[in-house]
């Protein structure tokens, strides 16, 4: 029976780095009719992955007919961004807290006046965009107006995004548009010290993804058979957070500050939606303001291709005792983890190895995402310094990705992001509600999220199950 006849159904894909996902949805009922997925297939064009993984979902819903197929894609590479700005903790940082919130990974960043040297390695990491920050408004403009020209006399071929000081932007803008790059000029992502303007930015990356980003990606084909490709996928799975977060404003609540975590084979990703203002008493906050929306991504730390730099930073004594693994036996784990990124754990010692490794994973990314307090001393008695978000009375903590959507041993994995007595200066939550995202349902939903609100929250709600 053609089910299409009784439902309104659309098709959400995200072309993942290993895996293609795709989930039907019926917007009328609202459900979920099936999901599938299948390898990811770069080098043979991604209309092969994305066919195969059809094919398989066939097999479940039966014929469809949607009405919409909508895309996300961290395929070939993701979005790779370099962000440049004037003082690293400032202006650099901001920029790059711009791109992780647009779903960009960021895979270099430069501070202060650009060498030869940097310049020679920004253009061998090939990146699909430049953010090009600097300065206040109205404060330095050499750095900014150094950085434009030295990126208008070289071979980049990548758009560039310029959110500097506005007093010098225009001319920086000309300057590259006169060397023939792409520029787009948006307002500075850091207009006074203690405030940041992120959105601009975002919506720009945004933009050019859409525009530009696609046709580079190899995507074009692909995109053909789509209704559109939206965004990056981190920025669908974090669109979906807020959804979850802030709920429908009608009456129906959402879950409030909650915190993320995406445990993936290359990386592991946290995104937080709160404030993080302090909590205690006599906390005073340093540093950049932060995003209420906030995203980071850790490199180092992943499952597969990621998971060397796991052993490298715990060392394989220390997973060995968490394991209860011979050190031979998680050095041999992690080698042919990095390897094979479809390997499967398949035996009791490759699951402890699999669950201690995404303990670990979610601990390290945790810590280094949420705040830090500090204690010092005035006339007036002890006070304490905050830098970053204070994420203590957080009340929810939400689990996805591959290694715990199938793995039994979920509670143990997300245990790390719970505080422990080692680090008491991290402000990590204190008594969340853990669930997890059951069907791997967050970045295709996220796809809907705000322009289907409705369905995208009641199907987000439905996916969650607490652990």
């Amino acid at each position: 029976m053609n089910r299409s006849d009784r439902v309104r159904p659309y098709l959400l894909i995200d072309f993942g780095s290993t895996y293609t996902k795709l989930t039907a949805v019926d917007l009328d009922q609202p459900a979920i009719l099936g999901t599938a997925s299948a390898w990811t297939t770069v080098a043979a064009g991604l209309q092969l992955g994305y066919e195969n993984a059809l094919h398989q979902l066939a097999k479940l819903t039966g014929p469809l007919t949607y009405e919409a197929r909508l895309a996300c894609s961290s395929a070939a590479g993701g979005l790779r961004m370099v962000a440049i700005g004037l003082v690293p903790e400032l202006t650099v940082e901001a920029a790059k807290r711009a791109a992780l919130g647009a779903g960009a990974r960021v895979v270099g960043t430069y501070g202060f006046e650009l060498t030869t040297a940097d310049l020679d390695e920004l253009l061998t990491l090939k990146p699909d965009l430049v953010l090009l920050a600097g300065g206040t408004d109205g404060g330095n403009k050499t750095v900014l107006r150094h950085n434009g020209q030295l990126l208008a006399g070289s071979s980049l071929t990548a758009p560039v995004i310029l959110a500097g000081n506005k007093t010098v932007a225009s001319e920086v803008e000309a300057t590259l548009k006169q060397a023939g790059k792409i520029c787009y000029r948006v307002p500075n992502v850091l207009p006074e010290l203690d405030r940041l303007h992120i959105e601009p930015v975002q919506t720009k990356i945004r933009e050019v993804f859409l525009t530009r980003i696609i046709q580079a990606k190899g995507l074009a084909v692909v995109e053909k058979e789509l209704d559109g490709i939206l965004m990056p996928t981190p920025a669908a799975v974090l669109t979906a957070a807020q959804r979850l977060a802030t709920g429908l404003g009608n009456g129906k609540p959402g879950f409030g500050d909650l915190l993320l975590v995406d445990v993936g084979g290359a990386t592991t990703d946290v995104h937080s939606i709160a404030e993080g203002l302090p909590t205690q008493p006599q906390v005073f906050t340093q540093g950049l303001p932060e995003p209420k929306v906030k995203r980071t991504v850790e490199g180092d730390l992943g499952m597969r291709s990621g998971a060397m730099g796991l052993l490298e930073h715990f060392t394989p004594e220390v997973i060995a005792g968490l394991a209860s693994l011979p050190v031979e036996k998680v050095v041999a784990g992690v080698q042919g983890r990095t390897n094979d990124p479809h390997l499967l754990p398949d035996s009791l010692d490759e699951r402890r190895l699999e669950t201690t490794l995404a303990y670990l994973a979610v601990k390290e990314a945790t810590e280094r995402h949420v705040g830090k307090i500090h204690r010092f001393y005035t006339p007036q008695g002890v006070c304490y310094l905050q830098e970053g978000k204070d994420l203590t009375t957080l009340e929810t903590v939400i689990g996805t990705g591959g290694v715990l959507v199938h793995s039994p041993a979920i509670t143990r994995i997300l245990s790390g992001v719970l505080p422990t007595p080692d680090r008491p200066e991290l402000l990590k939550p204190h008594q969340p509600r853990c669930y997890v995202d059951e069907r791997y349902l967050f970045s295709t939903l996220g796809l809907i999220a705000d322009q289907w609100p409705e369905v995208s929250f009641y199907l987000l709600e439905k996916a969650l199950r607490q652990v």
